[in-house]
């Protein structure tokens, strides 16, 4: 593969591999499908209960109009719980529901079942090949995140 296909390759592997992971457990359950910012503002969520719908805009690069869209979503999915900000009553603290935290628990460890039985069919090569790749990957994901926060 020449040198300057190789970015192009990657993203559209990485994409491709993130898209097949989300058909295929989409395909098990019941529940209506989130979307993919609907989950990722959930995720947010749970992993920092009471932040601000502001701070979770700025966080997920949406404007803040939208996050406030999938906010409702969210609250009338019970998946979310909005409450007043006792500093700033014009700001909302986000909350996530005990049914967002067993969706994301179901989905997370489906998510991990799937993954590990697909490495486990790969080649040992394949495994040793795609672990030594994660630091650069992780590097990777650290630069653009810092450079979508300007810094």
């Amino acid at each position: 593969m020449a040198s300057d296909e190789f970015p192009d390759s990657l993203a559209d592997v990485l994409a491709g591999v993130q898209r097949l992971i989300r058909r295929r457990l989409r395909g098990g359950t019941a529940t209506p499908r989130l979307r993919g910012a609907q989950a990722e503002l959930l995720r947010l969520v749970v992993t920092r209960p009471g932040i601000r719908v502001s701070a979770a805009a700025k966080e997920l690069y949406l404007a803040g109009n939208s996050v406030s869209t999938l906010v409702n979503q969210l609250t009338r999915a019970g998946y979310l719980r909005r409450e007043t900000a006792p500093d700033d009553r014009r700001s909302g603290l986000l909350f996530p529901t005990s049914e967002a935290r067993a969706r994301l628990r179901d989905w997370d460890a489906r998510r991990s079942a799937l993954v590990h039985e697909q490495v486990a069919r790969l080649a040992e090569a394949d495994r040793a090949a795609l672990a030594a790749a994660l630091p650069a990957l992780r590097r990777l994901a650290h630069q653009l995140h810092e450079e979508a926060d300007g810094t």
